[in-house]
């Protein structure tokens, strides 16, 4: 089940993309141009969260075959580098909220000063590289505009989602009691909205406290109100 959710999410994300850039026209007056930014943003969101759930070996029993998926969603979603993530991730999940998490702000509690210092650590020059290239390339084919509006800026959008909803939301201060031992909270229980906000990651001390279940399970793990 995990790999063909992954493979309808990679396929979905892939289909989408294909037919914004080649067909559709872009016009600031058409709300359809910001409906299609936003879905293109959420599929983007979709992405990484299957490689979020590789990471955690939750895609396929193979080992290699959740690896490659893994591989393939984070190089889709911004050519980042998935032995990186592995590696920060699992800092992450061993030091919640503390100096020694990747993910966490010591210094700085305020979203954006967060957000850009969360973005540089997982930047590479390599990463940089590759999507200057690949956005040369794409201009052989398809128009500027078209690559900014369903490439570019949805990219940009997934980050966001997935830093707000599975980073600041749950990790941010004051760490109360209830918190611990993750030093995550979690939202509200509301099935849609937590699919729709980040496929149920703002379930996040769920996650902390079983990583052994996969994203589309997760609403499974919700007992708070």
């Amino acid at each position: 089940m995990g790999v063909l959710i992954s493979l309808i999410i990679i396929l979905f994300w892939g289909t989408h993309l294909f037919y914004l850039l080649s067909s559709f026209e872009v016009s600031f007056s058409n709300p359809l141009l910001y409906f299609h930014i936003l879905l293109q943003g959420y599929l983007y969101t979709g992405l990484f969260i299957t490689g979020h759930d590789a990471m955690h070996r939750l895609v396929s029993k193979n080992l290699k075959i959740n690896k490659i998926i893994g591989q393939l969603s984070t190089f889709l979603f911004a050519a980042l580098s998935y032995n990186r993530l592995v590696k920060n991730h699992f800092m992450h999940h061993k030091y919640p909220g503390t100096e020694k998490d990747p993910d966490y702000s010591i210094r700085s509690q305020n979203f954006f000063v967060w957000y850009f210092t969360f973005m540089y650590r997982y930047a590479t020059i390599l990463q940089l590289v590759m999507m200057a290239v690949l956005f040369n390339v794409l201009k052989i084919w398809f128009d500027e505009i078209n690559i900014w509006m369903f490439w570019v800026i949805p990219a940009f959008w997934g980050s966001l989602q997935l830093f707000y909803f599975g980073t600041y939301l749950p990790h941010r201060k004051p760490h109360e009691e209830e918190m611990e031992p993750h030093k995550a909270r979690t939202q509200s229980k509301n099935h849609l909205w937590a699919m729709l906000s980040c496929y149920f990651f703002g379930y996040h001390f769920e996650h902390h406290d079983d990583v052994r279940v996969p994203w589309w399970k997760l609403y499974e793990t919700k007992t708070i109100e």
